[in-house]
């Protein structure tokens, strides 16, 4: 069986020592990043055959890694693995030329798979993300522009889709990989630009605009 070299891009260590910890033995993890800046040079260094990447972390995202590597020229396939399944998120990474996009959800197998048919040229998607795609390329029109959404960061977008489905702040905070505090400081954050006044309102504004 042909071993698939993968580096692992995720601003989480022990989230990044949990796949490694789960990867079945055709895969060989080459290396690890945690925000762009790495991720572009680390790529350079090992020329890995996937990048299984985060598409929140520090420097721009993993849209922004995708620009950088692929507007090098570099031959390296990209799989998004991440906790948000938002269509924006699924629809942004694919246009950035990465090929498939699985939820961190997917068990040590299933992502194993993923891994191999993304290094055999295939597209590999969660199930239920495949719709996002397909609605996106099928569509020539343009999202509408929301600004009171666009003036919030991708880790409080997460957030809040994580309290409009009813998950407690400890739930999101294991979720998300970051402390109750955090959790509690975004929710402050998103609702004072939002000029609501509690987490039922918030639930109802997420879901007015289908974020759920």
């Amino acid at each position: 069986m042909k071993t698939v070299r993968v580096l692992i891009v995720d601003d989480h260590r022990l989230f990044r020592s949990g796949v490694r910890a789960e990867l079945g033995p055709s895969i060989q993890v080459v290396g690890e990043a945690e925000d762009v800046e790495s991720a572009v040079a680390t790529i350079a260094e090992l020329e890995p055959d996937v990048v299984l990447l985060d598409v929140h972390m520090p420097g721009g995202g993993g849209v922004e890694v995708l620009r950088r590597v692929l507007g090098s020229g570099a031959q390296v396939r990209f799989l998004a693995l991440s906790v948000s399944d938002a269509a924006e998120d699924v629809i942004g990474v694919i246009r950035g030329g990465a090929r498939g996009y699985v939820t961190k959800t997917i068990s040590g197998a299933e992502l194993t798979d993923a891994i191999t048919r993304v290094a055999d040229g295939d597209a590999v998607f969660s199930p239920r993300l495949a719709g996002f795609v397909l609605d996106a390329f099928a569509s020539t029109e343009a999202p509408p522009i929301d600004p009171e959404l666009d003036s919030l960061t991708q880790r409080e977008r997460e957030v809040l889709r994580l309290i409009a489905r009813g998950y407690a702040y400890k739930e999101i905070a294991k979720e998300l990989f970051i402390s109750v505090k955090t959790v509690e400081t975004h929710v402050s954050s998103v609702l004072r630009k939002l000029q609501l006044s509690n987490r039922h309102e918030l639930s109802r504004w997420a879901t007015a605009r289908r974020l759920v």
